[in-house]
């Protein structure tokens, strides 16, 4: 045999190589599959850590020992939105023996229920309707999420990003019986179209967004930071009075929707303050009942956990550290209206949130944050931020989602 002929033989087949090795396959396939794989890949991981402990959960309030993965999923708050869907809101608070307002089903936004409520009517069991929901607007959240990211990042830190969404420390959420997944659809869709300047389309989105998880008031305030941007910049940017109107519009909407309701359990309980101290409900097994005062609670907050000086000093550094990650090259790649929103989030939690065990589930609407991480394209780091993400996410379920003895770590 000759040389070229022994060449020949030993060359691997060119076409094989290029068109049908699975890096290639990959980027021919549409972006949508490729978020789609990304995403079921993800809950088959999720999913391994959920049986995983299932298998190891003892009984409790709400299973018995060893429960099945759709009776595990559906834990803590997904109680209560069962209880939402078979006996609707209570017309008078439920008072604890001190008198003050208890725990109770106005803490809940309707929309969530009321969707998996239409699958149950059909037939489909709750436990197993509730996580069907969480998991299909998960997956519209991540497809729109990618269109999201495709508007700043290059495609493959877009995947990448869409990749870190889905492996997120609480993405579990997303396949539980909680309305997390519908609030990051309606969030990513209010994004796109306010990155698209599409403000007519804004309005239902957030209206329903509204009525399904926290959030549509620090949308608000983004839509009102973005006209002002807007104005500023109209030099660079043209900004017509037609679109003057619709933001501004759409801004008022989103602030009305989210005081509308609070304003519907006042309605219904006649008591004025019955949403904020259903809410106060929560904390007051950290530091009694108090009231609400804006911009303390983290305050409080740091002098639970870490006493004094610290419970002072933590707060104001968390805030320093928040607004240099926001001016930072990577977070700035993400354009100023996902930054505006990322500030504006964050003064809604600081203004009103105590910080708990709840706290790394509430922080997940800023997703958009995975954008930034995206952003460096060495194998290594994305590697080992996937790892990290896993090995966090295995720790949340751990720590959060399973229950073990008198447990006060609510997810």
């Amino acid at each position: 045999m000759s040389v070229d002929e022994t060449a020949a033989v030993r060359e691997p087949d060119p076409f094989r190589r290029t068109r049908w090795s699975p890096r290639v396959r990959w980027r021919l396939l549409p972006w949508w599959a490729r978020v789609v794989l990304v995403y079921l890949a993800a809950r088959a991981v999720t999913t391994a850590f959920v049986l995983e402990l299932a298998g190891r959960q003892g009984p409790n309030a709400w299973t018995g020992a060893y429960p099945g993965y759709f009776e595990f999923a559906n834990l803590w708050d997904a109680r209560w939105y069962a209880f939402i869907a078979s006996s609707g809101y209570p017309d008078e608070l439920p008072r604890t023996d001190d008198g003050h307002v208890a725990e109770n089903q106005w803490a809940f936004l309707p929309v969530y229920p009321g969707v998996v409520r239409v699958l149950t009517a059909v037939g489909v069991p709750w436990d197993v309707a509730s996580v069907l929901i969480a998991l299909i607007a998960g997956l519209g959240a991540a497809l729109v999420f990618h269109r999201l990211m495709s508007r700043f990042l290059d495609p493959d830190q877009a995947m990448f990003a869409v990749v870190l969404f889905c492996v997120a420390p609480v993405a579990p959420i997303m396949q539980f019986g909680y309305a997390e997944s519908l609030g990051f659809l309606w969030l990513a869709v209010a994004l796109l179209l306010l990155v698209d300047r599409r403000y007519g389309w804004l309005v239902p989105v957030v209206v329903i967004w509204a009525f399904t998880r926290p959030g549509a008031l620090a949308f608000a305030l983004t839509l009102g930071l973005h006209w002002i941007v807007r104005w500023v910049s109209r030099e660079r940017e043209p900004f017509p009075v037609r679109e003057r109107v619709a933001a501004a519009s759409v801004a008022v909407v989103a602030g009305v929707a989210g005081l509308a309701w609070p304003a519907i359990a006042w309605a219904v309980t006649g008591e004025m303050g019955a949403y904020t101290e259903t809410e106060l409900a929560w904390r007051s097994s950290y530091i009694g009942y108090v009231e609400l005062v804006p911009l303390t609670p983290w305050f409080q907050g740091g002098d639970w956990w870490l006493g004094q000086p610290m419970g002072t000093i933590a707060p104001i550094a968390l805030v320093v550290a928040f607004g240099l990650v926001l001016v930072s090259p990577w977070v700035r790649r993400l354009g100023i209206d996902l930054r505006l929103w990322l500030a504006s989030y964050a003064l809604y939690l600081f203004a009103v949130f105590f910080p708990q065990s709840s706290t790394f589930r509430i922080l997940a609407p800023m997703f958009p944050l995975a954008g930034a991480l995206a952003v460096p394209r060495s194998p290594w780091w994305r590697g080992g931020l996937v790892a990290v993400s896993l090995a966090l996410q295995f720790g949340w379920l751990v720590i959060a989602w399973r229950i073990d003895g008198y447990d006060w770590t609510p997810p």
